[in-house]
């Protein structure tokens, strides 16, 4: 009797615990024009008849803005009858259709440009589609598309066809002579959301790449003309746990890279390769934003001009040059602040100052250079964003760069942060 007593007295201080649970009644959302609200409703965790978790909820609008077509969100919470509660999604939509044009010289001063239109939420669903044309002395183009809710909230696909051509030195018995590069490549990625902070990208790329010589150093050792076939196997693991407020940024991001490349030729034997970048990000005061990102590489320690890891202004010192030197492994660190100058609705000015340093292992060479003196560069300047608060990505950038061992400078220019 007392058993029976004491299991009906538990199933009513359940019900009554379920009782005083809030449940969500509807999901409404609002501000938008181009995204879809069923979209929307699929990505969050939040869902009709659920329980009603504030945690939950912060997890759903982090996850919103991180997309390209949404500025900003947030949400507000109102009772509705009973224990039944009406949440409120409010979204800033980007504008997504972003045209690109560059110009630039390349490394023997030809000059350049590049043309292009994306669209960062093709049917309102986070599908990112464009494509680019590019002259640098030689014709490149591009086409790929990026859905990562195809299949689900968690699963998607992407898909990238590319004819790459560029003038770019190659570096060996401490000379160094220009070739025509040519990749011409076809890849195809399978996208996975494993949740809310850790996420997978893995496929194939094949691909054929040409050097042909053009000017400068020669070597028995180096082939003046090469045409291979290669399948690059890839996977990378991304952490994220970052607060986005418009262009500030605050918390940790790790991306980490692993690629196996199979071919069959006497110059490129198979090779793996991998770096991880981890980026660091802290809000100062209103205004004031640290960042931070460190890389560290390494790949198969081949003896080759055709090194994997450049030394480069547009990818990991500013003010270097274009592709100075290659290695077959790199520590790069990159800290700058920003500080917004000028901030109004659509647009802001941001100044920063940075330091970049990076140090390289020679092909073929040992650990022990990353500590030589000729291997170590540091870089410092400053530089300016314009922000238009609006657009995805819509940030033109200047950074002004110098050495802080000898007198090597210059000024890079690009679209979006450098990290």
């Amino acid at each position: 009797m007392l058993k029976k007593l004491f299991i009906s007295i538990c199933l009513l201080a359940f019900l009554s615990i379920q009782a005083q649970n809030k449940i969500v009644y509807d999901i409404k959302v609002k501000g938008v024009k181009k995204t879809k609200p069923s979209f929307v409703k699929k990505l969050m965790e939040t869902k009709t008849g659920k329980v009603l978790d504030s945690l939950t909820l912060e997890n759903d609008i982090t996850v919103l803005k991180r997309l390209p077509g949404v500025a900003h969100a947030y949400y507000q919470i109102f009772h509705s009858h009973d224990n039944l509660y009406n949440v409120f999604v409010y979204i800033q939509e980007n504008f997504t259709i972003i045209p690109e044009l560059a110009f630039w010289t390349t490394t023997n001063n030809q000059f350049a440009y590049k043309i292009g239109v994306y669209e960062y939420n093709f049917l309102g669903r986070n599908i990112a589609i464009g494509g680019f044309y590019q002259n640098n002395g030689y014709n490149t183009y591009s086409f790929n598309v990026r859905a990562p809710n195809l299949f689900s909230r968690n699963f998607g696909l992407a898909f990238t066809h590319q004819n790459w051509k560029s003038e770019e030195p190659l570096f060996f018995d401490n000379q160094s002579a220009n070739y025509l590069y040519n990749n011409i490549s076809s890849e195809i990625l399978g996208l996975y959301q494993i949740d809310f902070n850790h996420h997978l990208t893995f496929g194939v790329n094949y691909f054929q790449e040409k050097y042909e010589y053009l000017r400068g150093a020669t070597s028995p050792s180096v082939p003046q003309n090469l045409k291979v076939d290669k399948i690059l196997y890839k996977l990378l693991y991304t952490y994220e746990d970052l607060d986005y407020y418009y262009h500030y940024l605050d918390g940790f991001k790790s991306i980490l890279y692993l690629q196996y490349v199979t071919s069959e030729n006497d110059f490129q034997d198979q090779f793996v390769i991998a770096w991880n970048d981890f980026f660091y990000y802290d809000r100062i005061g209103k205004k004031g934003n640290w960042a931070n990102r460190l890389r560290v590489g390494f790949a198969s320690n081949n003896d080759s001009p055709f090194a994997p890891f450049a030394l480069d202004n547009n990818i990991n010192l500013r003010g270097v040059g274009i592709i100075v030197d290659r290695g077959t492994a790199s520590i790069v660190y990159n800290t700058e602040y920003r500080h917004t100058l000028y901030d109004k609705k659509w647009f802001a000015l941001q100044a920063n100052a940075f330091i970049d340093a990076g140090t390289w292992r020679q092909p073929g060479g040992e650990i022990n250079d990353f500590w030589e003196d000729r291997n170590i560069q540091l870089f410092s300047g400053v530089g300016l964003r314009f922000i238009n608060k609006k657009i995805y990505n819509a940030i033109f950038r200047i950074d002004y760069g110098f050495s802080l061992k000898d007198n090597t400078r210059g000024l890079v220019f690009g679209i979006g942060q450098y990290f």
